[in-house]
């Protein structure tokens, strides 16, 4: 899992009023949870800093420094503005060895679909998906292939087999499908249609051709 170097500031105050001041100077109000000590950490990170790995499809594994110390941690919670979506808080989760931790990860899909290639529509049901795993068993993303996949299949959580993973979710959940276009559907339907129609109207004159022989006769 990729990391990001993070520098905090220790809030030597708390309350909504020294929150607000310190949104106003660029930061952005942290708190760090889930390490050995007794209470969470509150700090405070400039927000260009934090938008860097916020506004990213990427799951990064946080290296926060404040001061003389260092904690390696993951974003657990995002509050933003309801009206500008600035950030306003951030809830940081501390990792330890030999602890588990649970967070979404990216779906990354590689390969061309043999399904695609003949006219089928790609559904990428599930973009991210939940997983548990010790901190250094974090992958960067879920890669899934789906060279060998045609028209009507799927993968499912079941499908996917990752050594020192567990998926929160359902094993029947579809990740990602191979669906039948409808515009190639329409298109067989039509050809169908025409074929009758063509044959039908071959009889039609075979009849006819029939009656005349009948009536020279």
């Amino acid at each position: 899992m990729k990391s990001v170097s993070l520098d905090g500031i220790a809030r030597v105050k708390l309350g909504k009023s020294f929150s607000k001041e310190m949104r106003k100077n660029g930061q952005v109000p942290c708190v760090i949870y889930g390490g050995s000590q007794d209470s969470p950490i509150h700090i405070g990170i400039e927000s260009n800093q934090l938008k860097k790995v916020i506004f990213t499809p990427n799951v990064y594994k946080l290296n926060i420094s404040v001061e003389k110390d260092s904690y390696e941690a993951i974003i657990r919670d995002i509050q933003f503005h309801p009206v500008n979506d600035e950030i306003i808080h951030v809830d940081f989760l501390q990792l330890q060895e030999g602890k588990l931790v649970s967070l979404e990860i990216p779906v990354k899909l590689t390969g061309n679909s043999i399904g695609v290639l003949n006219g089928g529509k790609l559904n990428l049901v599930m973009r991210k998906l939940i997983i548990r795993a010790l901190p250094n068993h974090i992958p960067d993303d879920i890669e899934i292939d789906i060279s060998e996949m045609r028209i009507g299949h799927s993968k499912r959580i079941v499908d996917l087999d990752l050594d020192n993973i567990e998926f929160l979710h359902p094993t029947s959940l579809v990740v990602v499908a191979i669906k039948t276009a409808r515009a190639v559907v329409e298109e067989e339907i039509e050809e169908s249609e025409g074929g009758e129609s063509e044959e039908g109207k071959s009889e039609e004159g075979k009849s006819e051709e029939g009656k005349s022989e009948e009536g020279g006769k």
